[in-house]
């Protein structure tokens, strides 16, 4: 069915793990709201990644606080499938209010009052606040040093799903954050011959001294970080849940016959040039790994806890050939190569938010997801509040914050000064007496 104008307080764009959470909150506030999705809750997470994806923190982590994975152990990564039938059952849990199938395509302030006027695939909305909760991985970015050669299969890490689904050959894979690094070793352990290119990197324990790294950076304030440190915005995190969850050490992957170079620089006539930083990216991943044991073992020596050592954590394997003497290029066909995979992150679209909430760079400008524009909310975002907003809980914790502002806007636009309260008591009691002299009359009372 067709919305016409359909006038609403609160319109959440997105059904993902930020709309959902949203929805809780403002339903527990009493604050009318309509979730919008274009697809079906969760969907990024069923059809926007790789068939063998697990989440990376454990189900005691990576949830929202009102519901625990049904018959998972707390210790367990959820499967991604798992995970998007958790938030459907979440949504179902507080009868959050989506309505799936319907694209938001444009979102305009109404001139002369309050309000928006969101047009959609489904007609015609108005809403006093819009909540974009779209999410980062909207747009998937391919360097545009990406060559145009029709016999190279190339694909974003987004597209990839199975090794079964590529061509026979060998395989390069860019970007060795968490997503490439998996996709690499999966497509190792199936036979494929791998070339992974490692940028600069953070590279956490999987676990320390029985507690896994998300427990470490709770204990230790990590997640309650503000802000990035300088030049550290958009460094990757190499950690991953897969295979039952263990420290990615790229040492190992190679010592196990994956080929590791530097970050990839350029193509020219099928012939690939890597920057010669592979062994300053592995030890930076080092230092990082180290000063969070260093920290873990501080604050179990400050506290008196009673946790196992564990040295193995610390050992770093000896350099491969491929770090001793690093490629700085290769020929793809020579080497067989047929597939690039390009695990390169995403980039967001708000070419349909046509509202004064954007830096000069085009990035939403806002405080804890309040945006400049008033009215005008982001939600599911990194950093958005603090280095926790991108994980599950915290975006949870991120839509209770702006639900309560929401909440609070609300009771300032309901305030009535004297004159207006005096006015409004008049009309009810007119309007009451009205209404006890038509009863009279149709009772036949004089």
């Amino acid at each position: 069915m067709k919305a016409d104008n359909v006038s609403i307080d609160t319109l959440v764009i997105g059904a993902g793990q930020a709309g959902v959470a949203m929805s809780e909150h403002l339903g527990r506030s009493g604050v009318p709201h309509l979730v919008l999705e274009r697809d079906r809750i969760a969907e990024r997470w069923r059809t926007s990644r790789w068939d063998s994806l697990v989440a990376n923190g454990p189900a005691w982590h990576d949830r929202f606080p009102g519901m625990e994975f049904e018959g998972l152990h707390p210790d367990a990564f959820a499967p991604k499938e798992q995970v998007a039938d958790y938030f459907v059952a979440y949504a179902r849990k507080f009868n959050a209010p989506v309505r799936t199938g319907v694209e938001v395509t444009s979102v305009e302030r109404i001139q002369g009052r309050s309000g928006f006027t969101v047009a959609t695939s489904n007609g015609t909305f108005e809403a006093n606040r819009v909540v974009v909760a779209t999410g980062p991985f909207q747009r998937p970015v391919i360097p545009a040093i990406a060559p145009k050669d029709p016999h190279l299969t190339q694909m974003h890490s987004a597209d990839y799903r199975n090794p079964a689904q590529l061509p026979d050959g060998a395989v390069l894979v860019v970007g060795a954050g968490s997503s490439g690094t998996q996709i690499a070793e999966e497509l190792r352990r199936a036979g494929r011959t791998v070339y992974l290119s490692v940028g600069p990197h953070d590279r956490p324990p999987r676990a320390y001294r029985n507690r896994d790294f998300c427990w470490w950076l709770g204990v230790l304030g990590e997640w309650d970080k503000e802000v990035a440190g300088p030049g550290r915005e958009h460094v990757t995190i190499a950690v991953s849940g897969a295979y039952g969850g263990r420290t990615i050490d790229f040492r190992r992957l190679a010592h196990e016959g994956m080929t590791l170079v530097g970050v990839t620089k350029s193509f020219d006539n099928g012939i690939v040039t890597f920057d010669q930083d592979l062994a300053e990216n592995l030890k930076r991943g080092d230092d990082n790994l180290m000063s969070l044991l260093d920290a873990a073992d501080g604050y179990v020596e400050r506290n008196g806890i009673d946790l196992p050592e564990d040295s193995e954590a610390r050992f770093i394997p000896p350099d491969p050939e491929c770090v001793t003497h690093p490629l700085r290029e290769l020929d793809l066909a020579k080497s067989g190569v047929k597939t690039i995979i390009w695990a390169t992150g995403y980039a967001v679209d708000y070419s349909w938010l046509h509202v004064d909430a954007f830096d000069e760079q085009g990035k939403p400008k806002h405080q804890r997801g309040v945006s400049k524009e008033p009215g005008v909310y982001f939600l599911g975002l990194p950093w958005l509040s603090r280095r926790g907003s991108s994980f599950i809980w915290g975006v949870w914790h991120d839509a209770k914050h702006i639900a309560d502002h929401i909440v609070t806007q609300r009771k300032y636009l309901d305030y009535r000064d004297a004159a207006q309260r005096e006015r409004l008591a008049l009309a009810t009691n007119t309007a009451h007496d009205a209404s006890h002299a038509s009863t009279l009359n149709e009772t036949g009372v004089n």
